[in-house]
């Protein structure tokens, strides 16, 4: 396996390909398009404040890939210990800031601009924490030297949104064709931890998405993983009544949970999230569905 600084280096140059290409969103020279002038001077504000990020989502995504899209937001990853520092210092700067859900997000916005302050995932699994910033990626974006979500954690955090109106599958995707033969794929399967088969999922679709890159997967994870589920089918099912389909999605298994006398995955022990975290998360994105 490579060596981290070697990946890195080999990292930097996928970003600096990507921020080069007519359509990628970075560019050594300060933006002239309003939303990218906002995303630099709050970027420029946390800087200043020495409240560390980490870019991700739609940007991050370009750099690692090459692939870029439209995207309304920025999304910029924090510990959760720095997430109301980092709130504090962009309302002293005069933006709106919001706490959308306690858990895991935030907002900072000007006018119709909007950055998405995160600091874990919305099922309450993915929370950033120092490894994030250890592994980062270094880039330049809207002029400003930054450094990137890694890939194995873009992939973990994106391997859990399969809700309905999103399927992140296909990033998950897409980063494993660039990225799979340099991935720390020890510490990516720490983190799926008990969740494993979330990412075994993700394989499987990857080798049928690419046959001719399935080798980019090491031969260990997934003779590991066939002898994890080989052990499964000589044991008895759990007999206790689970649903963990609302990890992936927060309103396709709600019915499961609260007619079907399952147990919500999200609660402790097994989750990270509390009754009343989830019944706000739920109100929330009920009343966004019925705008």
């Amino acid at each position: 396996m490579m060596s981290v600084l070697n990946r890195q280096a080999r990292l930097s140059k996928n970003v600096a390909r990507a921020v080069g290409h007519s359509q990628a969103p970075s560019s050594a020279a300060p933006p002239v398009n309003p939303e990218h002038t906002f995303y630099r001077e709050v970027m420029q504000v946390l800087q200043a404040a020495q409240a560390p990020f980490l870019v991700g989502g739609g940007f991050a995504f370009a750099c690692h890939t090459g692939i870029s899209r439209a995207t309304k937001d920025l999304d910029l990853f924090v510990l959760p210990g720095d997430f109301s520092r980092v709130l504090d210092a962009c309302a002293a700067a005069g933006y709106r800031i919001q706490v959308r859900f306690a858990h895991w997000l935030g907002k900072v916005s000007r006018d119709d601009q909007v950055i998405d302050i995160i600091f874990s995932s919305g099922n309450g699994l993915c929370t950033v924490d120092e490894d994030w910033f250890t592994h980062a990626i270094p880039g330049v974006l809207f002029g400003l030297p930054v450094h990137l979500c890694p890939p194995e954690e873009m992939i973990w955090s994106k391997a859990f949104v399969m809700e309905r109106e999103r399927f992140d599958g296909a990033d998950v995707v897409h980063l494993l064709s660039v990225h799979g033969k340099t991935l720390d794929w020890a510490r990516l399967l720490h983190r799926f931890n008990s969740h494993w088969r979330v990412l075994f999922s993700h394989l499987i679709l990857f080798g049928f998405v690419y046959p001719s890159e399935r080798s980019k997967v090491p031969d260990w994870l997934m003779i590991e993983f066939e002898r994890r589920i080989r052990m499964e089918m000589t044991s008895a099912p759990p007999e206790e009544r689970l649903c963990q389909g609302t990890l992936l999605s927060w309103s396709q298994y709600l019915g499961n949970v609260e007619h079907g006398g399952y147990q919500d995955a999200r609660h402790p022990p097994r989750g990270n999230l509390t009754r009343e975290q989830i019944a706000a998360l739920n109100a929330t994105f009920r009343e966004d569905e019925d705008k």
